[in-house]
C-alpha cells in the first residue's frame, strides 16, 4: 500500500510532520531523507535554505485531543496531590504547605505551552477521583485567570485554593460520588454541604495560605443569587467566582456531589445559570476555551450521519471537524467534514 502524501508549504509546517519524499540540495545531495520527522529546528534550517515546499505523509484522520495538561504530566501532579492529602489529618497541616509549590508548578507547566490562552481544549470526562478533580479545577481556573490578565500573585492564590478546595471531603462519611442527593436522606445532603466549612476550619489559622485561597475553600459552593451553601453568601470575590464556575462544571462531568453528565450538558448548565448563579463574564471566558464536543466524541448530525469528533475549530467550540463513519442510511463511509465549511450541518446529539 502506498503512502498517502501531500505537498505542504514551509509556512504551513508546525513540526512533527513526516517527510514523504527526500529533500535535496541544489547539488542533488540528500539534505533530509524520506521518513524524517521534521523538528522545528529542521524547519528553520529549510527556511534559511530557501526551500519553499515539501512532501509530507498524510495519515488517516484521527481524533486529536488538545489538553491543558498533558496526560502524563497530569498523572504526576495527581499522585503528588494524593500523597500529600492522604497524609493529612485534621490538626496537622505542615505537609499541605507543599501544595503551594505544586500549584506553582502546574501554573508554570501551563504557561510553557504556546498560545495557551488561544486554544480550545478537550476537557475529558472522568471518574469522581477528588485528586484528579482538584488538578482539573486548578488547570481550568488558571486558564480563566490568564485570559482575564490577573496578576501572578492572584493566579498563585487561585491555584492553591483549587488544590485544597475539597479538603473537607476527606472528613465526610457519606457517599458523594455519582449520587443524586435529592434521592437520599436529607441528613446525608446536609452532611455533604458541610465540607467547605470543614476544609476552611482546618486551614483558618495557617499563615502559609492566603486569605483569598482560604475564602475559595469556604465559598466555592456559594452562588450569586444566594442559593449556594454553606453561608448563602452573595458578596463574592473574583477568585471565588472563578472557582465556582470551574468547580460546578467539573463536578458535573465527573459526578462529585451529583449525577455524572456529559460535557455538553455541563456546558448547557452554565449557560442556563449565567448571570444568575454564576458570574456571566467568567462563564463566557470559560466557554471560549472549552470544547462542547471533545475529540473522540461520537455524535449524530441533523442529517442523521454518525461521526467522530476529530479536532476543534479555533473560536468555534461547538463546530468541530468530524470524521463521518456512517451515512444517513447506516452505510459505512469515511469522510471528513469541517462544520465551519459545511454550515448547514450541525451536531444534533451525542451517542453513548
Amino acid at each position: 500500500m502506498g503512502i498517502n502524501m501531500k505537498v505542504c508549504s514551509i509556512e504551513e509546517l508546525v513540526g512533527e510532520e513526516v517527510l514523504a519524499k527526500d529533500i535535496f540540495t541544489p547539488e542533488y545531495q540528500i539534505l533530509l531523507s524520506m521518513g524524517t520527522k521534521l523538528k522545528k529546528e529542521y524547519i528553520e534550517k529549510l527556511i534559511e535554505l530557501n526551500v519553499k515546499e515539501v512532501w509530507i505523509e498524510e495519515s488517516e484522520p484521527h481524533a486529536k485531543r488538545v489538553l491543558i495538561l498533558k496526560e502524563e504530566v497530569e498523572e504526576t501532579f495527581k499522585h503528588k496531590v494524593k500523597n500529600i492529602l492522604e497524609k493529612h489529618t485534621y490538626s496537622h497541616n505542615e505537609e499541605l504547605a507543599e501544595l503551594c509549590h505544586t500549584a506553582d508548578r502546574i501554573i508554570t507547566n501551563i504557561l510553557e505551552e504556546e498560545q495557551v490562552v488561544e486554544q480550545i481544549y478537550d476537557i475529558k470526562a472522568r471518574s469522581s477521583d477528588i485528586y484528579e478533580h482538584s488538578i482539573s479545577i486548578c488547570s481550568l481556573a488558571t486558564v480563566v485567570a490568564l485570559k482575564m490578565n490577573m496578576p501572578k500573585h492572584k493566579i498563585h492564590d487561585i491555584g492553591v485554593g483549587c488544590l485544597l478546595h475539597d479538603l473537607g471531603l476527606r472528613y465526610l462519611t457519606v457517599d458523594y460520588t455519582d449520587v443524586d442527593f435529592k434521592e437520599c436522606p436529607e441528613s446525608e445532603y446536609a452532611e455533604y454541604k458541610k465540607h467547605p466549612i470543614y476544609g476552611y476550619t482546618a486551614l483558618r489559622g495557617e499563615n502559609w495560605i492566603s486569605n483569598a485561597s482560604k475564602n475559595m475553600i469556604l465559598y466555592h459552593h456559594e452562588r450569586l443569587d444566594g442559593s449556594g451553601y454553606p453561608l448563602k453568601a452573595t458578596d463574592i470575590s473574583k477568585e471565588c467566582r472563578i472557582i465556582q464556575v470551574c468547580d460546578a462544571f467539573d463536578e458535573l462531568i465527573c459526578g462529585i456531589g451529583c449525577k455524572r453528565v456529559k460535557v455538553f450538558e455541563a456546558i448547557e448548565y452554565l449557560k442556563i445559570y449565567k448571570d444568575i448563579k454564576f458570574d456571566g463574564e467568567i462563564v463566557d471566558i470559560f466557554l471560549e476555551f472549552t470544547a462542547v464536543y471533545p475529540a473522540g466524541t461520537v455524535v449524530r448530525t441533523n442529517e442523521k450521519e454518525i461521526g467522530v469528533v476529530l479536532y476543534q475549530n479555533k473560536e468555534f467550540p461547538d463546530r468541530p471537524v468530524l470524521r463521518i463513519i456512517k451515512d444517513k442510511d447506516g452505510n459505512s463511509v469515511d469522510e471528513v467534514k469541517d462544520l465551519i465549511e459545511v454550515n448547514h450541518i450541525y451536531i444534533k446529539e451525542v451517542i453513548d
